[in-house]
């Protein structure tokens, strides 16, 4: 296990053309400099899971260069973490898809694969999935304290260090939300500056008006009173 080594690469992976769809993974890593492995968690049942894991898988799998023979094709792995029953009617925690004969169930190739663990169903492991820890790491997806990812952590140095790093990026995005939350405040606080200034602006500029007009009401009402006294002088005389 020691002499495995893990080699990542770009998350996304963009369409060739401009019409091409987008696909974006979870994580997608090189195994020993060979195995192609996708993993992908998926909270939602959508109904079209079968359907996007086998795009996933061939993309992937189609990874040869011009002039590269076919044989030297890596071998693909995409691997689903579900939240959810892919088919309910057959109920598994870990199950694997390959191309096969449907006569005899040999197997057409074993470089083009899909595994799926059912989050849901841990309590069917069986002793394989157990003798490796599959189901401990569905757990440690499963968690919703750190009590439960400290116990899990306990059984399993690779499962220690993976809740480290869970604990480092919980509170990165701690810190994160936080820093988020002191701009957004000054922001407001500078909206509410601006507005203020805005508000101020226009209560001086209806002040403004409103003289305005009461000086203009003064000088019709003297003009009017001067019309008077002129009409009352022509009236006397």
């Amino acid at each position: 296990m020691h002499n495995t080594t893990f080699c990542g690469t770009n998350p996304i992976e963009l369409g060739k053309t401009i019409d091409s769809k987008t696909y974006i993974l979870d994580i997608r890593v090189i195994l020993n400099n060979q195995t192609l492995i996708n993993l992908e968690m998926q909270v939602l049942d959508w109904g079209n899971w079968p359907e996007r894991s086998l795009s996933y898988l061939c993309r992937s799998f189609d990874s040869l260069n011009k002039g590269d023979d076919y044989s030297t094709v890596r071998p693909v792995i995409h691997i689903s973490l579900l939240d959810f029953t892919l088919y309910p009617e057959y109920p598994e925690f870990y199950s694997t898809y390959m191309l096969l004969n449907v006569k005899n169930n040999t197997i057409y190739s074993d470089k083009f694969q899909l595994s799926v663990v059912n989050l849901n169903q841990i309590d069917l492991a069986t002793e394989e999935d157990k003798k490796y820890q599959i189901d401990c790491w569905a757990k440690l997806f499963k968690a919703t304290t750190w009590e439960e990812i400290k116990m899990l952590a306990k059984k399993n140095e690779y499962i220690k260090e993976a809740s480290k790093s869970i604990y480092e990026l919980c509170a990165e995005l701690d810190a994160q939300r936080q820093i988020e939350a002191r701009e957004e405040y000054y922001r407001l606080q500078r909206t509410e500056k601006t507005e203020k200034k805005k508000l101020l602006k226009n209560l001086h500029r209806a002040e403004t008006k409103i003289l305005n007009m009461q000086n203009e009401l003064a000088a019709s009402k003297l003009e009017i009173e001067q019309l008077r006294n002129q009409l009352q002088t022509l009236q006397t005389n």
